[in-house]
């Protein structure tokens, strides 16, 4: 099991910056794919960005060239570089962990329902 805290976010506006954290924890949480997923009101939740095992990333359209996912500490920190933001951006970001049975395949995902483990969340709020 991977165990998930998300830190970061907050207010900014328009065309500003902000960065988001998830510590991840577990026995061999190195080996998931890891995604970042946001969820406005109203709205369903949906992939943003995931990077696997390897390094590798894939990126929604809506955040290509803006956001920048990457991993630190021996891949058990996940951050989201988010710059250029748009109001459009404000949501609750999810930091998650892909389902145990794509560990340690490099697996790529943006698929909310191949994600088994979920952090808390974190609110940013982009004002225009």
């Amino acid at each position: 099991q991977v165990q998930l805290v998300e830190s970061g976010g907050g207010s900014v506006q328009a065309g500003g910056s902000l960065r988001l954290s998830c510590e991840a924890s577990g026995p061999r949480a190195s080996r998931y794919s890891m995604g970042w997923f946001r969820q406005a009101p109203g709205k369903e939740r949906e992939g943003v960005a995931v990077i696997d095992s390897g390094a590798n990333t894939k990126y929604a359209d809506f955040v290509k060239g803006r956001f920048t996912i990457s991993q630190a500490n021996a891949k058990t920190t996940l951050i989201l570089q988010m710059n250029s933001l748009k109001p459009e951006d404000s949501a609750v970001y999810y930091c998650a962990a892909i389902a145990d049975r794509y560990a340690g395949i490099r697996y790529l995902s943006l698929t909310v329902s191949e994600f088994a483990y979920w952090g808390q969340g974190t609110q940013v709020t982009v004002s225009s």
